[in-house]
């Protein structure tokens, strides 16, 4: 059961009601959530694949600039030269999809996890809200996502209680 405190702050984030919130998935240092982790359908039956969603304007932010330096391509690319990297790319898919699957199977979207995985990156805000959730060393491309962010939460929480309420 998510509190709605927390639900208030997620709104907050994202500038509309959330969807389909399963739990929260990680929480910020700054104690506001920062990942939620969704429900594998949404409440309109819609097939939803993006288990571990990033709620933080903040880092949500800093990705889209990480995205636009053309970081995705680049890890793409690695990919395709380096087996060790996506060998460990397969196995963040998997652990994924296994997550997902232990909240509920979805046939529609059985095998698809999100952010490309797991041959090539097309959504970095998903790695990092993975290696938030399931913790570095699941998602080695992840936890590069969320080194080049660094300490994000720093400045003090994205969102405050009373933006929430």
């Amino acid at each position: 059961m998510i509190e709605p405190a927390d639900e208030a702050v997620i709104e907050a984030q994202l500038g509309r009601p959330p969807r389909a919130i399963h739990d929260i998935g990680h929480r910020c240092p700054c104690g506001n959530p920062d990942v939620v982790a969704t429900e594998p359908r949404l409440d309109d039956g819609t097939p939803f694949p993006t288990t571990f969603y990033l709620t933080c304007p903040r880092a949500a932010s800093m990705i889209g600039t990480l995205e636009a330096s053309g970081l995705m391509k680049e890890m793409s690319d690695r990919l395709e030269s380096d087996p060790e990297l996506a060998a460990g790319y397969r196995r963040a898919h998997e652990s994924y999809l296994a997550f997902r699957e232990s909240i509920g199977e979805v046939p529609e979207i059985a095998g698809v996890s999100a952010g490309g995985m797991p041959h090539r990156v097309k959504c970095l805000h998903v790695l990092a809200g993975q290696a938030l959730a399931q913790g570095r060393g699941v998602n080695p491309l992840g936890d590069e996502v969320l080194d080049l962010l660094g300490e994000f939460w720093a400045s003090g929480p994205c969102v405050s209680v009373e933006d929430a309420g």
